[in-house]
């Protein structure tokens, strides 16, 4: 065993060991000075606004997700070719909430951590409903371009909007026409027990019962996704109706009317703007989609005011899909606030007055000129029916036969 040092051994060791701490100090200093001087000859990178973009991006509504997302890059990169937003190039952050309302809360409160300056999306009811209330906490703006439940915009947030219309008014039109033209003994209402699908046949069965007491009306429910659709055609089979309105989307939509006309049932079809687009008809089967009534906007083919944004869309992407022009004026509307507001920052503060200056506004997009209410709804929401027929003017498929001008 060695001898431990003696007291003039340790007394000489200080110095030294000053020295080495002296040594490595100068040393980091030495390298902190050379990395500064490297970053002093590079350019700092040059300062973007976050948009937040968000809707099912996988899944069975994955195809109607990126289409919206595909019209909101192209208003950005329009934008972005004049410059951006107050000097600022857009960037965009893509969430996926995979339609499902506890995914789309993770993905809005995602987004609010992303910094960014207002929210396209989300694409359903039941995924906009819960998220709201992120962004409401935040300040952020919210523009849905096809969440259409009318308790979204009931909540009064101040910083929610939406460039679709809501279901209550959708309803309305569905019933008014199948009063007018189809003139029913019997009526079945199915829906598929989602906020949206519920809604929509809430606000057709109401005004029914309201029109003509002596119609019978029957409500049906089937579950999202469910197979086995034997119960809701065991009744309509049975009560033999001379209409079956269906209040849900294409995913279930298709394969309904498709049973249905397999099982003889001739009852007129007449469902919303959740089913519209050749999804539907994938899934149904040309023979059985063929005669459906769909609600939905005036077909912008013919609307002037798309003609520009729908050939710049098309030479990228290829056909508009059901919501990308609403997702295209949401984006153009949201960027056209935060251009005249003004903000400094991502805060609440500052992000109220892009809120406050869009429900000031009229934006003239590509759906015509745009203006909200105090609610954040649309002041005009038109709903006209089309029929699915082949070669139809809208998606090749679907023919507006309401609410048409006549042109020179």
């Amino acid at each position: 065993m060695s001898a431990g040092p003696t007291l003039a051994t340790r007394r000489s060791a200080r110095p030294s060991l000053l020295g080495m701490v002296l040594v490595f100090s100068l040393l980091g200093t030495l390298l902190l000075g050379t990395k500064h001087e490297r970053a002093a000859g590079k350019p700092e990178p040059a300062p973007v606004t976050k948009i937040g973009v968000v809707g099912p991006m996988s899944g069975g509504m994955g195809q109607l997700g990126r289409s919206v997302r595909q019209a909101v890059e192209a208003q950005a990169g329009e934008w972005n070719e004049k410059g951006g937003l107050l000097g600022r190039r857009i960037e965009l952050v893509v969430e996926d909430d995979r339609d499902e309302p506890k995914e789309a809360v993770a993905a809005a409160e995602r987004l609010v951590r992303a910094g960014v300056w207002g929210v396209i999306g989300h694409l359903t009811s039941a995924s906009s409903l819960p998220a709201s209330a992120v962004y409401h906490a935040a300040g952020i703006p919210q523009i849905t371009p096809s969440s259409t439940d009318p308790r979204l915009t009931e909540q009064r947030f101040s910083n929610l909007f939406r460039t679709c219309g809501r279901d209550d008014r959708q309803g309305l039109v569905a019933a008014e026409f199948v009063l007018k033209a189809l003139d029913p003994a019997r009526v079945i209402v199915v829906h598929d027990r989602t906020s949206y699908g519920q809604a929509l046949a809430g606000a057709f069965r109401r005004t029914i019962a309201q029109r003509d007491l002596d119609i019978v009306v029957t409500t049906v429910t089937l579950t999202p996704g469910d197979k086995n659709l034997a119960r809701v055609v065991g009744i309509a089979k049975r009560d033999e109706p001379d209409v079956v309105y269906f209040g849900g989307i294409f995913r279930e939509a298709g394969p309904l009317v498709k049973r249905l006309r397999e099982q003889g049932v001739t009852a007129a079809f007449v469902t919303g703007d959740g089913v519209i687009g050749t999804e539907f008809v994938a899934l149904a089967g040309e023979a059985a989609a063929t005669g459906t009534y769909l609600t939905f906007a005036p077909n912008p083919l013919e609307a002037p005011s798309a003609e520009a944004a729908i050939k710049r869309f098309e030479s990228r992407h290829g056909a508009i899909g059901p919501y990308t022009l609403y997702a295209y004026d949401a984006a153009g509307a949201l960027f056209a606030a935060i251009q005249r507001a003004r903000p400094k920052a991502s805060t609440r503060s500052q992000l109220r007055l892009v809120s406050q200056t869009l429900h000031q506004m009229t934006y003239a997009g590509a759906n015509g000129k745009l203006r909200w209410d105090r609610k954040g709804d649309l002041v005009s929401q038109p709903y006209v029916v089309y029929q699915a027929k082949k070669g139809g003017g809208f998606q090749g498929w679907f023919e507006q036969v309401t609410g048409r001008t006549s042109r020179p």
